[in-house]
């Protein structure tokens, strides 16, 4: 794309005309989708990730000096953008149905059809299960569920250990439980 192209669409849309943008997509987009090929992260779809990226080059568009091509510019947005989601998805992995074991499926899939006690074989699957899922949790999310369910400390104990106050125990245990609830009812789907 010739710099005065770029500098008279970029001018456009940020007076808000609406062709303009388009007309920045459509230049912009094998380069993004390029970009989003070669560092996109395993659980994020590739249109989710360019589109992440087209949101955040018209939210900075004001700030594009027009010292650098607007393809080195965007370019900077859509690598950063990946390299940021492919740490977020570090952070919190995602357990998946096909990365349990038969044990663990097996646990999950009682879960799923009855309220009964586990049998002796599956307890420790089950604690297996229990590991995948608080490992997708924070690590403040997840010492409070330890500490709170776990170990079976009180609020009041555990208020004292970390410093924390007790409503703030109590949120993050209940934000932490609703997170695996969650995780949980995604792994009970079929794959």
């Amino acid at each position: 794309m010739d710099d005065s192209d770029a500098s008279a669409l970029v001018k456009a849309a940020l007076q808000n005309d609406d062709e303009a943008a388009r007309a920045l997509v459509r230049k912009l987009y094998p380069l993004v989708a390029k970009i989003v090929g070669a560092h996109r992260p395993r659980r994020t779809p590739e249109e989710d990730l360019c589109q992440m990226i087209f949101i955040k080059v018209f939210q900075k568009l004001s700030q594009f000096s027009g010292k650098v091509p607007l393809e080195h510019w965007v370019s900077r947005i859509a690598v950063n953008t990946c390299l940021n989601q492919i740490e977020s998805e570090k952070v919190r992995p995602e357990v998946r149905h096909a990365d349990l074991s038969a044990e663990e499926q097996a646990v999950i899939e009682n879960l799923a059809t009855s309220s009964e006690e586990l049998a002796p074989d599956q307890r420790f699957a089950s604690r297996e299960l229990v590991e995948h899922l608080l490992a997708a949790l924070k690590p403040v999310e997840r010492l409070a569920i330890d500490l709170l369910y776990l170990q079976g400390r009180s609020v009041d104990e555990i208020r004292k250990i970390t410093g924390w106050s007790a409503a703030l125990i109590k949120v993050r245990a209940f934000r932490a439980r609703q997170k695996m609830k969650a995780q949980l009812a995604r792994m009970q789907e079929k794959p």
